[in-house]
């Protein structure tokens, strides 16, 4: 086991009580009412969104998960992000101005307005389910990373992480939410780089050395059929990862209420483009440190070929730790740490704002409570997903896979039916309420179903991959929509009133 110095864990706890003092800080000024609580006041500027949409889809697990995956895998799962470049016009040409038109507060008010309440109900709901999920893992990996390197328990850094963001988010609403957003990115980046850097010194030749290792053991190699089974290749890279990006583009509250922050649609469009130009550096830093870490221990010794590690998510951490001189691996180690309380702090308001907006305020026959009750009630149900999030971290620890795959499968598996949701109320005139919700359920069923026989739960031996995990949104629409448009009676969906 290895341990920090005490400058380490000096530098560890300054870090983070800076971190926790930004999102105080940002909370400053009292949020008067939900559209300040929830979406700043509307008055974020473009640059400031663009960070923060940035933030929310690299995050402390990218840190981890990234780098790992291209260490032991190659880069195959750094080419898949290039597929933004085909989501992001997308999203900001045809789907974002339908979210502008009605001012909406969550994303799944258009879905009401098209196709009536359950269907808003139903949709919320399975993004409630799923992005619980999803910060259970980002809960979950800083404190593997910490527990491996620090001999911190795993569950003592899961309270911490836990408690802390949930503290400054339940106070500071959104503002805390992009302002924390903002301090990471740049510090995740900049420590990145600094690994990258170490590592490319203790590598002969550098950087072209990396490169040329990288070259003559095919970790830049990427298989260009389209077959289903293979983990990635040109098939899911530029299809399959084009329809992942959507579903954490389009119909994610987490970005959707982003986006909403700013003070116009042309604000929110800016934002995206911005978002789009930082891509490249961030996949080069993020996906290429993952090249120079596998340079360097084909030198120095595989660690976990050695027994050293217990999983490829490990090795980032485990080089912060043994190769960085004392002060480093506090710092480092805590930006990891920190970039996930960015990530849970923004999951937590998005759950808080659709759990009010989609089910307390739209449910309840009562009228509404005063500004203020509104705001303190938010912040009541802030906390609580705090704790549900807490609880569910110490199960993840049992999913299967590397954390690419299985935060990756969870996002197809709810996120897939979601965006077939979204298509066929944008861009279908056919379909209606009934067909709306027998497509979602019907894409939703196929792919549990998929898994979970992928996953050996029907059989006694595993089976061998069918489907990739990189498909499971592209079928998951796919399905959703050719189940819809069957269903549908071809009559225009009933407005809500």
């Amino acid at each position: 086991m290895t341990h920090f110095s005490l400058l380490d864990y000096t530098l560890f706890g300054l870090y983070l009580a800076t971190s926790v003092g930004v999102g105080l800080w940002s909370a400053r000024r009292k949020a008067g009412n939900l559209g300040d609580y929830f979406l700043a006041g509307r008055g974020m500027n473009s640059f400031l969104v663009a960070m923060s949409i940035l933030a929310a889809l690299f995050s402390g697990i990218s840190y981890l998960a990234g780098p790992a995956d291209v260490y032991k895998n190659g880069f195959g799962f750094g080419y898949a992000v290039l597929a933004f470049f085909i989501a992001t016009p997308i999203t900001t040409i045809w789907l974002l101005p339908k979210f502008y038109q009605s001012r909406f507060y969550t994303a799944y008010e258009f879905l009401e307005e098209r196709f009536g309440l359950p269907i808003r109900l139903l949709a919320s709901g399975l993004f409630i389910f799923r992005v619980c999920l999803w910060l259970a893992a980002a809960t979950y990996a800083p404190a593997l990373a910490l527990e491996k390197v620090t001999g911190i328990p795993l569950w003592m850094t899961i309270l911490a992480t836990g408690m802390l963001t949930t503290f400054y988010t339940a106070l500071g609403g959104m503002r805390a939410v992009i302002w924390t957003d903002v301090i990471q990115l740049v510090v995740l980046f900049g420590g990145q780089l600094t690994i990258a850097l170490v590592a490319m010194h203790k590598i002969p030749g550098g950087l072209g050395g990396v490169w040329e290792t990288a070259l003559a053991d095919g970790r830049m190699d990427l298989n260009l059929s389209f077959a289903l089974s293979d983990r990635i290749n040109l098939g899911s890279v530029f299809i399959a990862a084009a329809f992942l990006h959507l579903v954490q583009m389009a119909t994610d509250q987490v970005s959707v209420q982003r986006y909403l922050t700013a003070g116009s649609l042309r604000e929110a469009k800016r934002s995206l483009w911005i978002k789009l130009g930082f891509l490249l550096p961030v996949l080069v830093i993020f996906y290429g440190t993952g090249l120079v870490l596998y340079a360097f221990y084909k030198i120095h010794g595989d660690p976990l070929a050695a027994g050293l590690i217990q999983k490829e998510d490990q090795i980032l951490p485990y080089f912060v730790v043994t190769q960085l001189p004392a002060g480093l691996p506090g710092l480092l180690i805590a930006a990891i740490y920190a970039a996930s309380m960015s990530t849970i702090s923004a999951g937590l308001n998005s759950l808080a704002s659709a759990t009010v907006v989609d089910f307390q305020q739209r449910l309840s026959s009562k009228p509404l409570a005063t500004d203020s009750r509104q705001v303190t009630g938010a912040r009541w149900i802030t906390v609580i997903y705090g704790v549900l999030v807490m609880a569910l971290a110490f199960a993840v620890s049992k999913m299967q896979g590397n954390l690419v795959e299985s935060v990756n499968t969870v996002i197809g598996l709810v996120g897939g039916p979601l965006l077939g949701l979204f298509f066929l109320g944008m861009f279908t005139k056919r379909a209606d309420t009934r067909g709306a919700l027998i497509g979602s359920l019907a894409g939703f069923l196929s792919l549990l179903s998929l898994h979970l026989y992928q996953s050996g739960i029907f059989t006694a031996e595993k089976p061998a991959i069918l489907v990739s995990f990189l498909w499971f949104s592209f079928f998951g629409c796919l399905i959703t929509i050719a189940f819809g448009l069957a269903a549908s009676h071809g009559r225009k969906a009933v407005t809500a009133s």
